[in-house]
């Protein structure tokens, strides 16, 4: 006879007779008894659904299973994917250090770019998009006002002459190919 202890556990065995499986899942409790590992079987749960039997095992295992719908709620869920993406792609190009030294400037400065290439839309109209993404949580920028977004392309365009020729030096090469926008000429 088993000592008292030992740690319980679910067991499922297949049997294949014929053209049948037959399934069988146990409770089982492993003991030591003369220096050897043995089970005995405390229980058949193969009555029970397989739902049942699945939430048995964690249970076992020290879990803790809630309710469904019971712990969390969630109470807003914002798009991240695409902005985390364009976000990352500025940072490894260099894009913040090009635009200027660390501050609300370039930080808004940024969030306009980036929003640019996932949504071009008017200033006001990026204002409004950003609540609608994390990308002006993820930069510091979510309670930006219309007159800050309008002073920082200020702040970008008094630098633009600045960040021409950083880009010109970093990517242009005598001979090169030079590709213009001019949709806005």
């Amino acid at each position: 006879m088993p000592t008292r202890g030992g740690s319980v556990h679910v067991v499922t065995t297949r049997r294949h007779y014929k053209d049948k499986v037959y399934e069988t899942t146990l409770l089982r409790r492993s003991y030591r008894q003369g220096g050897k590992v043995k089970s005995e079987t405390v229980g058949n749960l193969s009555h029970l659904p397989p739902e049942a039997i699945a939430a048995i095992r964690p249970i076992l295992k020290g879990e803790h299973l809630v309710p469904a719908g019971t712990t969390a709620e969630i109470g807003r869920s914002l798009p991240h994917g695409h902005a985390a993406l364009v976000w990352k792609a500025a940072r490894q190009l260099g894009l913040p250090g090009l635009l200027g030294p660390p501050g609300r400037q370039r930080d808004l400065a940024l969030a306009l770019i980036v929003a640019r290439v996932l949504r071009p839309a008017s200033k006001l109209a990026t204002t409004r998009w950003w609540h609608d993404t994390t990308l002006a949580e993820d930069l510091g920028v979510a309670d930006a006002s219309t007159d800050e977004v309008y002073a920082a392309m200020d702040w970008l365009g008094q630098r633009q002459e600045h960040i021409e020729r950083t880009l010109a030096r970093r990517h242009l090469e005598s001979g090169g190919l030079a590709l213009f926008d001019l949709s806005s000429s």
